[in-house]
């Protein structure tokens, strides 16, 4: 059974100072990891903004959420990748995506391909970042991509290489998760407007998805690690609870009613027991919050974080 970690979520700042301070202050929190979309439009660009925030702090793991394979050459982000990794001192885990924001392949001029056909391209990547992330040099021919003799050219902290995690909502990508990763996110489908389908952000359609992530896995399941990204989250008596309370219905609708596990709301010792006895049914120990939750969760950071 995993110990708990927590991580937060941001991709922007009005300055280097105020991104600093605020990876300063996940820090001293308690939080574990600071992550960051991959998106084109106003966030900072991830590679850059994670080495700030890693520089700004001493023991922080920073991490995206994640990059879009489909903006990012294997080679080249696995260059940058073992190259955060050596300079935070081995504080860097790789998530790695399909893409799916249909503005940023409108502004990259790409053509947005079938769901199918992006995780085709995910699929081949994956293992080429893999070996790369691990030292190899790499010769592939294969349908997406090509290369020769290719090498990161930096050697990683963290050996054999930094955790790689995969999130998804669908059986296929979760499949690939469960044979290629070591931390798997666990996430509803979304619709063409960005909203959760609600018969995927159920507890009992969580639990199908660990299911079907336990049976792709085999014998690696006991070492995976399960994410939750939430969509909202907040402690009553923070102080913002009843404004987040209210952002959550309006976005998550019916599943903040009934118990969602992307959203989490109630007391600290309710939301405790809750995610502990979530821990000991399906395995789940690591969880992403929202950055304008992060004060208010605290407490919960404070109470479960590394036990």
């Amino acid at each position: 059974m995993h110990p708990f970690r927590f991580a937060v979520q941001q991709g922007s700042a009005p300055s280097g100072e105020r991104w600093a301070a605020l990876a300063r202050r996940a820090e001293s929190l308690g939080y574990d990891v600071l992550v960051m979309p991959d998106h084109l439009g106003d966030q900072l660009s991830p590679l850059a903004a994670l080495t700030a925030a890693a520089v700004a702090t001493t023991r922080l793991r920073v991490g995206a959420f994640v990059f879009a394979n489909d903006y990012r050459h294997p080679l080249i982000l696995a260059r940058e990748a073992a190259t955060l990794d050596l300079l935070s001192g081995g504080r860097f885990e790789m998530g790695l995506g399909a893409g799916w924001m249909t503005g940023d392949y409108r502004e990259l001029g790409m053509t947005y391909d079938p769901g199918p056909r992006r995780v085709d391209r995910l699929e081949e990547a994956i293992p080429l970042v893999k070996r790369l992330l691990a030292g190899e040099t790499v010769t592939h021919r294969g349908k997406h991509y090509q290369m020769d003799r290719a090498s990161a050219g930096v050697i990683t902290v963290q050996r054999p290489r930094p955790p790689l995690a995969i999130g998804g909502g669908g059986p296929r990508m979760l499949r690939l998760a469960a044979r290629e990763a070591d931390i798997v996110g666990l996430m509803p489908g979304f619709n063409a407007h960005g909203r959760p389908i609600l018969r995927q952000a159920t507890e009992t359609a969580t639990a199908e998805k660990v299911a079907l992530v336990k049976a792709a896995a085999g014998d690696r399941f006991a070492n995976l690690e399960l994410n939750l990204w939430l969509g909202d989250a907040g402690l009553v008596g923070s102080g913002n609870s009843l404004l987040g309370s209210a952002w959550a219905a309006m976005r998550w609708g019916p599943t903040a009613l009934y118990g969602s596990p992307y959203v989490l709301y109630g007391t600290l010792i309710s939301i405790r027991e809750r995610l502990l006895r979530r821990r000991d049914k399906l395995g789940i120990s690591y969880y992403t919050i929202p950055s304008h939750a992060m004060e208010s969760m605290a407490p919960l950071v404070e109470a479960l974080a590394g036990k």
